[in-house]
């Protein structure tokens, strides 16, 4: 049986090979092929794991899982439209990693395995779905629910590796350990879709994006986004136009 994590990369490459994913990406700040190249080091960064502490407390880092979803969101963090969208991304990462910590450690805390109370849904999913969600309604844009749904869940983890070091607790945290199928990947993943989905809609009832109080040149990019971002035939929209008028 496909792990959640899996299917959604799936459904994600083929969208993004019949370009349906164009633009999403480029509200992103991304083209077709850089979201390849990078899903593809997710898949290949599945398998290796930088192991940083052994012992009582064991901390390893896993590069599909932990890292390259880390370097994606630095990198969409640094893209920020505005000062608004960084500060509410920084802030929505905080917020996500008290609620998942809140929802894992408190609410299921002593519950009936495996779920408790959550037995409808998946235990290893609560974390993500509770990161997506709340990273989406702190960070708003697509940039900033992917940005703190992952630097969310990196966080809690690194709040986990915190309490055992200062309690001399053993333990072991696997920071992206489940590589394409970790929740650091399912949550970034589930946010954008989340915010593409609402935000697409609001837009459509309002008659286009919201311009009040927001930055002109991410209302400019909106309208127009950037000619260098190409399909995954790398054609851009001008080549194609006139592809299309010499047809």
């Amino acid at each position: 049986m496909f792990s959640l994590g899996t299917i959604l990369l799936v459904i994600l490459v083929a969208l993004i090979f019949f370009g349906l994913m164009h633009r999403v990406l480029d509200r992103m700040k991304l083209t077709d092929r850089e979201a390849l190249v990078l899903i593809g080091l997710m898949i290949v960064g599945s398998f290796l794991d930088l192991t940083l502490l052994r012992g009582r407390i064991t901390f390893s880092l896993n590069l599909g899982g932990g890292i390259v979803p880390l370097f994606i969101a630095g990198y969409l963090l640094s893209k920020a439209g505005s000062s608004k969208e960084w500060v509410r991304a920084a802030v929505g990462s905080v917020v996500a990693a008290v609620a998942v910590y809140f929802v894992t450690a408190v609410l299921m805390r002593g519950n009936v395995e495996p779920a408790g109370r959550f037995e409808i849904i998946d235990p290893l999913y609560v974390a993500p779905i509770v990161a997506a969600v709340v990273g989406y309604l702190a960070g708003r844009s697509r940039r900033g629910a992917f940005i703190a749904a992952t630097v969310g869940l990196i966080l809690n983890d690194l709040f986990h590796l915190f309490y055992l070091i200062t309690t001399n607790t053993p333990g072991r945290v696997d920071l992206g350990g489940g590589g394409v199928f970790d929740g650091i990947v399912v949550a970034g993943i589930l946010a954008v879709i989340l915010a593409e989905v609402v935000g697409e809609t609001r837009e459509r009832l309002q008659g286009g994006p919201a311009t009040e109080k927001r930055d002109p040149k991410l209302l400019e990019g909106l309208k127009n986004p950037e000619p260098e971002l190409t399909s995954s035939l790398g054609i851009t929209g001008e080549a194609k136009e006139n592809e299309n008028k010499n047809n």
